[in-house]
């Protein structure tokens, strides 16, 4: 787990990024069209983001898998 969680939101974009890690990553598809995860050189999860997060809602929560390799 990391010692620090980095959570950035652009409400003009409707966009959302959390960071676990400073780590130099990319990013990565995932199995739902809005989520994408951030992933390092070694494959492991360092973050996601969230594209049209206000669509979701309480009612209609997103689901997605973050797979570390």
């Amino acid at each position: 787990m990391a010692d620090k969680l980095k959570v950035w939101f652009d409400a003009e974009a409707d966009f959302l990024e959390v960071r676990f890690s400073d780590a130099v990553g990319y990013e990565k598809e995932t199995n739902h069209d809005a989520v994408m995860e951030r992933v390092d050189e070694q494959g492991h999860v360092v973050g996601f983001s969230i594209m049209g997060v206000s669509q979701f809602r309480k009612q209609n929560p997103l689901q997605a898998d973050l797979v570390s390799n």
